[in-house]
């Protein structure tokens, strides 16, 4: 297969959707050997930080001469970044390779397996991260916890970060069900380590934990008081997200020794694009975010008032249909000097003008301006000292195809789209 036949393929692959449930993920890693039982494994679930707190995994671990695998989604441009060793995104020839060998394995069942996309591309990283012989994986999960592709996996420690009420379709309506689902990761005898706040969360992973016997250690206020390393990502929120790190790194030391200078040298030197990226143009500043949910704005709103206080920016702003866009612009819109709307390329865009009436119903009075695409948005701001990109990680992506040279690649953005299911066992 070739490049652009294999892309090809895995856009055919989302005409299944998502389908919660781990046994088609199962017999697909059978037919290519089980790669997952060769490998080690740190998994990450939540709603907030899970991104995050895998950035700062894998940069400790690498600090510390450990071969890492990193496997997140969504990817901000190319596919590549979901599955990355040592920093670097899977080759191109590699990843039509092993397409190959995954498609040929999911055609030889009986009856044949028509593996999701992200099925799919869970056991082609677990292939790739074997192939490349991991010392340990980083492993993020895609949606919820329980009936997440990823869940195949045994780890070393299992981490659950902040949880709020995002993908509810799918999770559940309340914090409650969210946090069941994304304790669903939890495995008997295997360290559960979590950050989560909200007491109806933190009390429901903590029942969970204990009744399959996973010791259970909260990261809580104190750990993060006690935090004291230099943090190259920006935001209170991330200090939360480095201290369940350092919590990890610690409870897996006797497996995996990592010193606390390794720490501060992975804590100071991580990249994390689009989550409060400073890209500076001269004297310019363009904050780029992807907050895309009610605690991802908020965290971003304090994170603006501690870093660049007196400061109101251009705000440029997308959101996706399914979140909860009204009550997220309405926050976001009186910090702004004035607003630019523009749409998300995605099936699941907020149109503009709908986004435009939702700022000005937070009684802003800045003018506040439609647009019909991000370069239109970019080009009416160019001029201004300090600009604000959020609302989607998907809108990131594109702006940072349209901000770095060379970097174009939108085909491959749309690997993003997926169907939302139906909850199982009901809707």
């Amino acid at each position: 297969m070739t490049y652009d036949e294999t892309l090809a393929y895995l856009h055919s692959l989302q005409q299944f959707g998502f389908k919660p449930g781990l046994e088609s993920t199962r017999r697909l890693a059978a037919l290519v050997g089980n790669p997952q039982e060769r490998l080690r494994f740190i998994h990450v679930a939540g709603t907030n930080g899970k991104g995050s707190v895998c950035a700062l995994l894998d940069a400790i671990y690498r600090v510390a001469g450990r071969r890492v695998g990193l496997y997140t989604s969504p990817h901000l441009i190319r596919f590549g970044e979901r599955i990355r060793v040592q920093g670097d995104p899977i080759p191109d020839d590699a990843l039509a390779r092993l397409t190959e060998v995954v498609r040929a394995a999911a055609e030889s069942a009986t009856p044949p397996l028509e593996p999701t996309f992200f099925e799919f591309t869970t056991v082609l990283a677990l292939l790739w991260f074997t192939e490349c012989q991991v010392d340990l994986v980083i492993w993020e999960t895609g949606l919820g916890g329980r009936f997440d592709a990823t869940n195949i996996v045994t780890p070393l420690a299992s981490v659950v970060t902040q949880i709020g009420l995002d993908h509810m379709a799918v999770l559940g309506p309340t914090i409650g069900h969210i946090a069941s689902e994304k304790a669903g990761i939890f495995k008997p005898g295997v360290p559960a380590l979590t950050s989560a706040t909200d007491p109806d969360a933190l009390a429901i992973l903590e029942f969970k934990a204990r009744e399959i016997g996973a010791p259970f250690l909260p990261v809580g206020p104190s750990a993060v008081t006690h935090f004291h390393f230099d943090l190259a990502l920006l935001g209170e929120h991330q200090r939360w997200n480095g201290a369940l790190a350092a919590a990890t790194i610690r409870t897996l030391r006797f497996l995996l020794p990592v010193s606390d200078d390794e720490m501060a040298r992975g804590f100071a030197t991580v990249r994390w694009p689009g989550r409060l990226q400073v890209v500076r143009r001269g004297n310019r500043i363009l904050l780029l975010d992807g907050a895309h949910n009610r605690d991802g704005i908020t965290a971003l709103r304090a994170a603006l008032e501690r870093h660049f206080p007196s400061q109101a920016p251009v705000l440029v702003l997308g959101m996706l249909a399914d979140k909860e866009w009204k009550e997220m612009a309405r926050t976001l819109a009186p910090l702004a000097s004035r607003i630019i709307t523009t749409p998300v390329a995605s099936v699941r865009t907020v149109p503009p003008a709908d986004l435009k009436a939702a700022c000005l119903a937070s009684g802003v009075t800045r003018p506040v301006r439609v647009t019909a695409s991000l370069a239109e948005a970019l080009k009416g701001c160019a001029a201004d000292p300090f600009v604000l990109v959020t609302g989607s990680l998907y809108l990131i992506g594109e702006a940072l195809e349209l901000l770095e040279e060379g970097a174009a690649a939108g085909p491959e953005r749309a690997l993003n789209e997926w169907t939302p299911p139906t909850r199982p066992g009901g809707a």
